[in-house]
């Protein structure tokens, strides 16, 4: 049995998701630790009622990209939020044998042209963005470099935006410390799963900044 006094405490209130939307974001160095960590953070977005509709998932080639996507896609979501894509052209014949002549004498009604179609675009901005990522100690100071300069980059997003960012980045000296905290151990403890940890932190950050934007304490 374990001794370790490490993890966090539980929320102090039951946390509910119904109504955010969290984007994950996502490298994808390291393949095999990244896929458990997402779907663990995915399957535990879902249990704390976050819909699958209101999840979004992109990714990236490596950690270092993380900080310019998830600044791109928390603003692109204020975009998608604001907008209605609007086919323009709809019910226009625009050839063919059925267009009506200008000369015809019962030219066709406009009256009888279909509306616009409008296709609803998500109705909110993200409310919590979670940047995944796993870096591996090699031979060089690479791991050194990325690990610093993404953990500060992250963090001025989540100021520079006022929108959480999840801190999703293990940064493991070996390839089993990395599997164990995925889940994916291979000794007898498998490890526990930290996307699981970064999806209740993102539901718990994004009720709270919703309470706070509002005044609410």
């Amino acid at each position: 049995m374990s001794t370790t006094i490490k993890g966090p405490a539980p929320a102090p209130t039951q946390l509910d998701g119904s109504g955010l939307r969290v984007a994950i974001v996502h490298s994808r160095w390291n393949k095999t630790v990244i896929d458990a960590l997402v779907a663990g953070t995915v399957s535990t977005l879902k249990a704390q009622g976050v819909k699958e509709s209101n999840i979004a998932v992109q990714s990236v080639p490596g950690s270092f990209e993380l900080p310019l996507a998830c600044s791109k896609v928390i603003s692109g979501s204020h975009v998608q939020a604001g907008a209605t894509a609007t086919d323009l052209l709809g019910g226009l014949n625009l050839g063919g044998s059925s267009t009506p002549s200008l000369m015809s004498p019962h030219p066709t009604s406009r009256t009888a042209t279909p509306a616009p179609m409008v296709a609803a675009m998500p109705h909110q901005p993200f409310d919590a963005v979670i940047a995944i990522g796993v870096l591996i100690k090699g031979a060089t100071m690479h791991f050194e470099y990325i690990s610093e300069t993404v953990s500060h980059a992250l963090m001025r997003v989540q100021l520079d935006t006022g929108v959480p960012v999840i801190f999703g980045v293990l940064t493991a000296l070996t390839d089993d410390q990395a599997l164990e905290r995925a889940g994916l151990g291979r000794g007898e403890s498998k490890g526990h799963n930290h996307g699981e940890d970064w999806a209740l932190a993102a539901v718990e950050m994004a009720s709270h900044t919703r309470r706070w934007s509002e005044g609410k304490f």
